[in-house]
């Protein structure tokens, strides 16, 4: 096997002195350099390190998930087999047992005749990118849902319609809305305060969303009213979801604390057209709603 390639002095004087962490491995992944850098974010010496493979369980690297890097999907093992360099997010494990998330880049080392003699990697600290990205898809997440609930917010549905709308103009894919209400839900709220209340939301919600099929949509529209985008073709697939939704929620109990109660809800709907804006849809189905609560509640009312 050729000389594996020893930097100079000024070179490994450079190296040495990065802030970032840079080791050397030679093609069965014993360790033959390991920084400075990689001292401090490991917390390993270099005389613990060198002359040790890096799948000896000490890094041990793993992936978001979990998973073990060392054995089955190595980065640097990977650049080594096929001469394609690699730039991953992954977690080591430091010296003091905590994990620690780093970006890592591999790449090949080859020789003059360029045949690959070793690999080289360098990996730097990502906690403050992790964090940042984890910061990024919370803020997403609160902007896009509704708190009590856990069910997308207005703006996350407006958007859904909006979509659902050019998909009908455009593919003739047919769909309604379902616009339910909470019967009576002040007098429940003033009888029994607003924690009760908010226990009331949080399960009809949850009875809702185990109501309705896989590509449909529900949001917490506002208060106690709930929006359904439901994929029907016609008004009688309509009718079913929203009757499948009054019944559900009629045959569940609300429970908080010491209190279990019984609570209903009316549905009005809409099968959408081409022509129709998410103003003239949600018109149709508010009116369907008043309908069913003008007959009594705990009823459904379907139009065109």
């Amino acid at each position: 096997m050729p000389d594996s390639p020893i930097p100079d002095e000024l070179h490994k004087s450079i190296v040495d002195n990065l802030a970032d962490g840079v080791y050397y491995v030679e093609p069965d992944r014993t360790i033959r350099y390991w920084n400075h850098g990689a001292e401090n974010l490991a917390g390993y010496e270099a005389s613990e390190i060198v002359g040790r493979r890096c799948y000896d369980n000490i890094l041990a690297h793993v992936d978001a998930q979990g998973n073990s890097l060392c054995h089955a999907t190595c980065p640097l093992a990977a650049s080594m087999l096929d001469g394609e360099p690699r730039d991953v997010t992954l977690w080591l494990r430091h010296r003091e047992g905590y994990r620690k998330p780093v970006r890592v880049r591999t790449a090949p080392v080859r020789d003059e005749a360029g045949a690959i003699v070793g690999g080289v990697e360098t990996f730097s600290d990502a906690s403050a990118v992790v964090r940042a990205a984890e910061d990024a898809d919370r803020a997403r997440h609160e902007a896009l849902t509704d708190d009590l609930t856990g069910l997308p917010n207005r703006r996350m549905f407006d958007a859904a319609l909006r979509g659902r709308l050019e998909n009908l103009a455009r593919y003739g894919w047919r769909f309604g809305l379902l616009v339910v209400d909470i019967d009576n839900f002040k007098a429940v709220n003033d009888q029994f305060g607003h924690a009760f209340g908010d226990a009331v939301l949080a399960g009809v919600a949850k009875t809702i969303q185990g109501a309705v099929r896989a590509g449909d949509m529900v949001s917490r529209w506002g208060g106690e009213e709930f929006a359904v985008l439901v994929e029907a073709s016609d008004a009688a697939g309509l009718a079913e979801t929203a009757e499948r939704v009054r019944a559900l929620v009629a045959q569940s109990e609300v429970r908080h604390e010491t209190l279990v109660l019984s609570v209903n809800v009316s549905a009005g709907g809409s099968l959408a057209s081409r022509d129709d804006t998410a103003e003239s849809l949600f018109e149709r189905a508010d009116g369907a709603l008043y309908s069913a609560k003008r007959e009594g509640r705990d009823r459904i009312a379907i139009v065109e």
